[in-house]
């Protein structure tokens, strides 16, 4: 079972959702208000085989940096050697300095004389700094939520899409897809077969305008009550400046189709963005998504960056994780652009898609 998180409310007689459902918990959602969650949770069992997975496609970025800590002392050369191999990771100049300068206060203030310790304390720095990129997607405040998902060609976007799709259908939320990648016969060809083993529906168009393809799906999305909208688009390069404006136009028309119900506004409030003091406008996409491949180190963040620039990213989908040697580029973007992560990947299979988690990520660099 897939960790997914939910947040939907049930109406009062709905039935008790059988047992991988966890206990309600507390939390404090987007508006600030406490809100009961309830959390979708892989088996312990199924999430410590993902774990293996991680730290096996982490192994050759892990590998140089936990080599440093072979030796019998702490010294300048020790501090030296670990730039080296984070710089090498892809970890970037100004993440590197960070968690040099946090390590250094940590070994002072715990008074570690051992490398193997400073190991230790390097785990709990990167977890630190990749905590605020932990972040669950949000699924059932808006009817249909939108997700709009944008990758350079070769990422993995469409691939992670039919994934995110069967997961979201395995937990009983209603999925329509948009094939608005029309420029690639492939693409909606291959959008086609996830949508047939998943048995949803998509809406495309041979050689159509991706914008109103767009449109039409997250008004047929609504027409048919469908709890999620899941929007693919032609994947480009940032330096595509004209397929850049194409994807700004994706978006101008999609919030085009004008907002949807939000489900923590009360029915008769009639002006949903200023209701009890928050903004809190349902107009879509209320996701966009950025599928970047970890093998690509230096270049995902630039990517993040052109992209967040352009359409305000919400959330990152990391494919590609498995056998490089660049998986630092995680604390990269945590210091220079921290969007979250929602998903990573570390393999073709349907359970080679995880949700993020800090510590994990940060425990299987470093196994």
């Amino acid at each position: 079972m897939f960790s997914f998180f939910r947040k939907k409310p049930l109406p009062a007689s709905a039935p008790t959702v059988a047992p991988v459902v966890a206990p309600p918990t507390q939390t404090a959602d987007i508006t600030g208000t406490m809100a009961s969650e309830s959390t979708l949770l892989a088996p312990s069992s199924v999430r410590t085989s993902w774990v293996d997975k991680l730290k096996a496609g982490l192994r050759k970025t892990g590998s140089s940096i936990a080599s440093v800590f072979t030796g019998t002392q702490i010294d300048d050369a020790l501090y030296e050697d670990l730039e080296s191999a984070l710089l090498m990771a892809d970890t970037g100049v100004k993440a590197t300095e960070h968690l040099l300068q946090d390590l250094k206060r940590r070994v002072k203030e715990h008074k570690v004389t051992e490398p193997a310790a400073v190991k230790r304390l390097l785990i709990d720095s990167i977890t630190q700094l990749l905590t605020p990129l932990q972040k669950p997607l949000e699924i059932g405040r808006f009817k249909p939520t939108v997700i709009m998902v944008a990758g350079v060609n070769g990422a993995g976007k469409t691939t992670s899409i039919g994934k995110l799709t069967r997961h979201l259908a395995e937990n009983q939320t209603t999925v329509l897809l948009a094939a608005a990648d029309t420029f690639r016969a492939a693409a909606r060809e291959q959008l086609g077969v996830w949508a047939d083993r998943t048995a949803v529906d998509i809406i495309s168009q041979d050689g159509g305008d991706p914008a109103a393809v767009a449109f039409d799906a997250v008004s047929a999305g609504k027409a048919r009550g469908r709890d999620v909208v899941l929007v693919d688009t032609a994947g480009r390069l940032p330096t595509q400046l004209h397929l850049m404006e194409e994807l700004k136009k994706i978006k101008r028309v999609i919030e085009k189709t004008g907002p949807v119900n939000d489900s923590l506004i009360a029915p008769e409030v009639t002006n949903p963005d200023t209701a009890n003091g928050f903004v809190t406008t349902g107009v879509p996409p209320h996701e966009i998504l950025l599928v970047i491949d970890g093998n690509t180190g230096q270049n995902a963040l630039t990517q993040v960056k052109a992209f967040d620039d352009a359409l305000h990213l919400t959330g990152l989908i990391v494919t590609k994780l498995d056998g490089t040697a660049k998986g630092g580029v995680l604390a990269a973007i945590a210091r220079e652009r921290p969007i979250p992560v929602y998903f990573i990947g570390v393999g073709e299979k349907l359970e080679d898609l995880e949700t993020f988690n800090a510590a994990e990520f940060a425990q299987a660099l470093l196994a």
